[in-house]
């Protein structure tokens, strides 16, 4: 086993984590990654209210009694998200880690330490990671310009990324973006992180909750199948090349695009149907620069189990060779 702060900080057996993924971190994924010795993320709002959120909770639970934790996603809405009723379902709830990110989680930590909750923030800049380890969070996940979803406006890959934020902080770092295999989990490690988040490589598992389309177009496709929209807007989002995304592109190319202008191609309910259908060209969805390294879907034993296996192999072999 690879052995690390972040595997000692939250009991888990491997440094892997599933991160937070609307739509598709449910009980059954993050039920998978747990019994396979990582530490998964349900999302807190997939469910659709904090009552459900507690049914997902005990679904987890009927399935591993491996620790999991929840992803609370901080953003605006246009409808209000009782955010502070879903703090407290954790809160109570007796599960030890969330994974913030979205807006400054400052508001949550007061609670979350009281109930000996600790916090894995997300962000996109070393920066945003030393104000994440000012206010006391636990440990920080910091993503790469590969990653999917949101990787902010700085355009840094992880090969960079990951070891300016490591030389700052004292607290533990999770590479996230970019990574989908052994090779990405050792570079991580040798950057100075203590283990890798993937969410694009579990997508393409056989307990996702999506459907097999999505799963396969995952294996099919390569590194260049994904787009960049919102850029025009500030808040680029990378997800999977398909029509729609290819729409939003155009639009935001002819120049004084907003929101407006994209906001029925894009809706989340669109993504939804996408999952379910298995059409995926019928609304955008997230996917990473890593589907240029999926290539089969494992269960997530076997993918956690060969990740291991061959990390090991590189350290102990490869590398150990260089040295003279």
């Amino acid at each position: 086993m690879l052995k690390t702060r972040f595997t000692e900080m939250f009991g888990v057996e491997v440094p892997i984590t599933c991160g937070g993924m609307t739509r598709v971190g449910k009980a059954e994924l993050i039920a998978a990654v747990a019994n396979a010795g990582a530490l998964g993320f349900l999302t807190a709002l997939t469910p659709g209210s904090p009552e459900k959120l507690v049914a997902e909770i005990k679904k987890t639970r009927d399935l591993t009694d491996k620790p999991f934790g929840i992803n609370l996603t901080i953003l605006p809405s246009i409808n209000p998200i009782p955010y502070d009723e879903y703090r407290q379902v954790i809160c109570e709830s007796g599960l030890k880690v969330v994974e913030t990110a979205g807006n400054n989680p400052a508001p949550h930590l007061p609670a979350f330490k009281e109930a000996g909750v600790k916090v894995i923030h997300k962000c996109v800049t070393a920066r945003h990671a030393v104000k994440a380890e000012s206010i006391g969070v636990d440990c920080v996940s910091i993503d790469g310009f590969e990653c999917a979803g949101h990787p902010g406006e700085e355009d840094i890959g992880g090969l960079v990324l990951f070891p300016v934020t490591t030389a700052k902080l004292k607290i533990p770092v999770i590479a996230s973006g970019g990574i989908a295999d052994a090779r990405g989990l050792v570079a991580a490690l040798a950057l100075g992180c203590e283990g890798a988040n993937m969410g694009t490589r579990f997508m393409a598992t056989k307990e996702a909750p999506i459907h097999e389309k999505v799963k396969q177009a995952l294996v099919a496709n390569d590194e260049r199948a994904t787009d960049m929209i919102f850029r025009t807007m500030h808040n680029s989002s990378r997800v999977a090349r398909n029509a729609i995304s290819q729409q939003v592109v155009e639009i935001e190319k002819r120049g004084g695009a907003k929101f407006e202008d994209v906001r029925d191609l894009v809706a989340g309910t669109r993504g939804g149907v996408v999952y379910d259908s298995g059409d995926t060209d019928y609304g955008i969805w997230s996917a990473g620069q890593t589907q240029g390294l999926i290539h089969d879907i494992p269960t997530c034993k076997e993918l956690v189990e060969r990740i291991v296996s061959e990390a090991q192999s590189i350290i102990r072999t490869r590398l150990d060779k260089l040295v003279a």
